[in-house]
């Protein structure tokens, strides 16, 4: 008996990767190596889409054909078809209630950004600054978006903010390319702060933050740390138990770029 369709986990998610997209081009073709050259992605990113949404639906939404010299047929089961009119449903919705607020000058991205629910707490607007391969993964660096925005927009004059590591199909699926908005997302828990006066340890996949201490909680397994960077942006993260940190206190905060994780807003 086949599982009933989740929209809502589905379709939880800004839709604005192009796994919607991918499932949409196997509905109009029957294959999935034509929807991923329709797409611009490789057929294993196209595979990983396909696998991803049907996870997040609880149900299969793409029946396959085996062989064949275009790596096989295939076609949209009935909950395919659904997921697909549902996302379209939302689109019209969302685009309705966003054209709503385009007159004022932040509340459209807001609305936006707000779509993306997660348990992370250090959720950061950037921009993609450039991408470099680096084997199977792709290292993307990103830049704070109000420090772009300080910039006039230019890319080359705002400092990198943090970097993130993530797969070719990964970067292909979510089409970045420098200049594309993202957040940056990272846990708390990922986050390691210490006294300024301490030098952190450097290497080439992590990231400091000089940032002053703004709330301190003490805990037996760290003291928890909110902090404001000079660059506009608030950080939480953990210290050493009895770490003596207070408001006040200048800090550094540092993560590493496998902890962050990469998220588009729907605008």
């Amino acid at each position: 008996m086949t599982a009933p369709l989740s929209l809502a986990t589905a379709l939880g998610n800004a839709l604005a990767d192009k796994r919607i997209d991918i499932l949409r081009q196997i509905g109009a073709g029957g294959s999935i190596s034509q929807a991923a050259r329709a797409a611009g992605v490789s057929y294993k990113a196209a595979w990983q889409a396909v696998d991803t949404l049907t996870n997040l639906a609880g149900t299969p939404l793409v029946v396959r054909a085996v062989g064949g010299a275009g790596g096989g047929g295939a076609q949209l089961t009935d909950a395919g078809h659904q997921l697909l009119a549902a996302a379209d449903a939302m689109a019209q919705a969302r685009g309705a209630v966003l054209s709503r607020w385009q007159a004022t000058a932040h509340a459209g991205p807001a609305l936006a950004r707000l779509a993306v629910r997660t348990s992370m707490r250090n959720q950061w607007p950037c921009v993609v600054q450039r991408l470099e391969a680096q084997g199977q993964i792709v290292r993307v660096y990103l830049a704070l978006e109000a420090q772009v925005l300080a910039c006039g927009g230019g890319l080359c004059n705002a400092p990198t903010a943090l970097a993130s590591r993530i797969t070719h199909e990964s970067a292909q699926l979510l089409g970045l390319q420098p200049g594309v908005a993202v957040q940056a997302l990272f846990k708390a828990t990922a986050v390691r702060v210490a006294r300024a006066i301490l030098s952190p340890s450097v290497t080439p996949d992590t990231f400091n933050f000089a940032a002053r201490a703004v709330r301190v909680a003490r805990g037996m397994s760290g003291d928890e740390v909110s902090a404001a960077l000079d660059a506009g942006v608030q950080v939480v993260g953990f210290a050493a138990p009895g770490s003596g940190l207070r408001a006040g206190s200048r800090v550094v905060a540092t993560v590493e770029d496998s902890a962050v994780v990469l998220a588009l807003a729907e605008l």
